[in-house]
């Protein structure tokens, strides 16, 4: 069998990341350049800066034109952090170089802080991954299918009736070769209403959509998708067909990291973040290497994220 050069390429090494991002002068200085790559650029009125000085051991830039002072992390995701950088650096090298997820729990005895510093720390770097991918196209051939999160209550329903389990979809391109390109994850009924908009948002009109026999994934003909459709029958023979390859190995591999590494979370609140998590790992899976500086691209541009938001269940916003 020929090496999976994907799985097997070098990735950034922990040596490699501690000669770039060892000390906190380091991360501060990629910081800025990620931020600012050409000069302080003021984010209220795109004026230049007049002065610089430090504050609090953080560094400010006041601007020429409005008068306004800024911090290095100020509007964003790392606003308000009593933490270094350099142990937010820490916390994006061991989600982005692990192939399974990384529990806060794990964070906290890594980066040794609070379990709570741990988990705000992981889920504000989930929500900056949820941003970026929030508007990923899928185009060409597809494969989707619809999963679940969570287990059965005993003596409850099973299969797509079952009770104590959060529904979602997952849709793959595939190369002309049948190899797995990128995904789209999005916690969702498999209703033809949602189907709608997760086709609108994510199928490109070009594509073509191979799902099973569930009628609401035809829902993606209605961006102009071309849809086929093919009666599995269920079952575990239903998973080995090779038109469902794809689509099948990715669903293996994220139930593995997710039940690999998490005694258990709140599925209803937090599942759109963990399925977001694995979504940018495995988009940006072809240059482990400069996965964590796109990272840090995708957390300057996402919003600030106080703790009392991100505890808030996704379906009550």
């Amino acid at each position: 069998m020929p090496m999976n050069r994907v799985q097997f390429q070098a990735g950034l090494s922990m040596p490699e990341f501690l000669e770039r991002y060892g000390t906190e002068d380091k991360c501060r200085a990629a910081l800025q350049a990620a931020r600012w790559p050409k000069g302080f650029v003021c984010p209220a009125c795109g004026g230049a800066a007049r002065t610089r000085f430090e504050r609090g051991g953080l560094r400010y830039w006041q601007c020429g034109g409005c008068q306004r002072q800024t911090s290095l992390i100020s509007g964003t995701i790392f606003e308000a952090s009593k933490l270094p950088l350099s142990r937010w650096f820490l916390a994006m090298q061991l989600l982005t170089q692990s192939k399974n997820n990384v529990s806060a729990l794990e964070l906290k005895r890594q980066l040794g802080v609070s379990y709570r510093s741990a988990w705000l720390m992981k889920h504000k770097i989930l929500e900056a991954m949820r941003v970026a991918e929030g508007d990923r196209k899928l185009d060409g051939r597809i494969e989707v299918d619809d999963a679940y999160f969570g287990g059965e209550f005993c003596g409850g329903k099973t299969g797509r009736g079952t009770d104590n389990k959060v529904p979602f979809v997952a849709a793959v391109q595939t190369s002309p070769e049948g190899h797995p390109l990128y995904a789209c994850l999005s916690a969702q009924p498999p209703t033809s209403e949602a189907m709608r908009a997760f086709a609108a948002r994510h199928i490109a009109p070009s594509a073509t959509v191979v799902s099973d026999g569930l009628w609401c994934f035809r829902a993606a003909t209605r961006v102009g998708a071309q849809h086929e459709r093919i009666v599995t029958g269920g079952g575990k023979a239903s998973m080995k067909l090779p038109q469902f390859k794809a689509v099948n190995t990715l669903l293996g591999n994220l139930k593995t990291a997710i039940t690999g590494t998490y005694h258990a979370f709140d599925f209803p609140k937090y599942a759109h973040r963990y399925l977001a998590e694995f979504q940018f790992r495995f988009n940006r899976r072809f240059d482990m290497k400069t996965i964590l500086p796109r990272l840090l691209q995708s957390l300057l541009a996402a919003p600030p994220s106080p703790e009392h938001w991100l505890r808030t269940a996704e379906v009550a916003r």
